[in-house]
């Protein structure tokens, strides 16, 4: 089996496994982070393509968020479809290390698989994370799970371990200083950088707007632990 047709069948599954997904989490949050992976590694002569793509196009397909924080669901249905495909061994190994690798988990969980390919495709799905898509799958993730907007008397928690992470119904607003402002320090591929750089400035101009409008332009009143000016 070629190259493309390997790609092919791999979109037609995924397209299939979201199709009622969250719309923060569908194939087009999955089609961004595939285009973005290839624009990644069109710059990273010694990655597998093949690997960065393949591990884009499946990285989502069984979130542990929408299935009851189960973390094994979605890399097994990634080795089964793979082995469906007689996909090489070596490449079904990589590909599932990819996706138990590149959850954020709070940003505390100590990695032990490392790659190329596991940079590029994490560096894709979190410029996802950032910029205006990024907070609009924020605000749509927290709608769908009925969280409020901002509660000033909520701080946000940056200590979080991987399980309090995984429980949180913090405010949306706390998720950006939980998560999304943080990211921009952690990016591993030199373009993934360069491309993060103009979205975690767009974060923290939405944000400085946000909180003008919430206190009436009068900042004074923001509690320090929402402070944006960094």
């Amino acid at each position: 089996m070629t190259h493309q047709e390997i790609i092919k069948k791999t979109v037609n599954f995924t397209k299939s496994e979201l199709k009622n997904a969250e719309g923060g989490h569908d194939w087009f949050h999955i089609e961004r982070v595939w285009n973005t992976s290839k624009l990644i590694t069109s710059t990273e002569p010694h990655a597998n393509l093949l690997i960065v793509e393949l591990a884009a196009l499946l990285h989502d397909i069984a979130d542990s968020k929408f299935h009851n924080g189960d973390e094994e669901i979605g890399p097994r249905k990634t080795k089964n479809f793979l082995e469906s495909l007689k996909i090489p061994t070596e490449i079904i190994i990589h590909v599932v290390k990819i996706i138990e690798n590149i959850s954020f988990k709070g940003g505390h969980t100590i990695k032990t698989f490392k790659s190329l390919e596991l940079d590029i495709v994490t560096d894709a799905d979190r410029l996802d994370a950032l910029g205006a898509i990024g907070i609009a799958r924020a605000f749509n993730y927290g709608g769908f799970k009925k969280r409020p907007l901002f509660d000033p008397n909520q701080e946000p928690n940056l200590n979080m371990s991987k399980e309090e992470y995984k429980k949180s119904n913090s405010p949306t607003i706390n998720h950006f200083y939980e998560k999304l402002l943080l990211l921009f320090d952690n990016f591993k591929t030199l373009k993934g950088k360069e491309l993060a750089q103009s979205r975690h400035i767009f974060l923290k101009t939405f944000l400085l707007q946000f909180f003008n409008e919430w206190y009436d332009y009068n900042l004074n009143l923001l509690p320090s632990s929402f402070d944006i000016s960094e």
